[in-house]
């Protein structure tokens, strides 16, 4: 399922994320940079959790949790939304 950041919220280069409607910022790890990279290409969860797993070399257990984990994140300070996939 994709996931996008809400449009207002600003990503820099060295990790910060920043909510302008709430004042609140935020930062991330290296991989936690990479998941919101493949996120704003529009890559499915699947995917992403597949190329943590090789860009990172970590088992697929880890990838998926720490995923997940980041996702909730995300969700529960409100800096994203999921939007469900269309099947063809």
């Amino acid at each position: 399922m994709p996931l996008k950041l809400h449009k207002n919220i600003a990503v820099s280069d060295s990790g910060m994320l920043f909510n302008p409607a709430t004042g609140e910022s935020f930062t991330v790890n290296l991989i936690g940079m990479r998941i919101l990279s493949l996120m704003r290409e529009g890559v499915a969860m699947a995917e992403i959790e597949s190329e943590i797993q090789s860009e990172f070399n970590v088992e697929p257990e880890i990838a998926e949790r720490d995923l997940h984990d980041f996702i909730n994140m995300l969700k529960h300070y409100q800096l994203s939304s999921v939007y469900a996939e269309t099947q063809d």
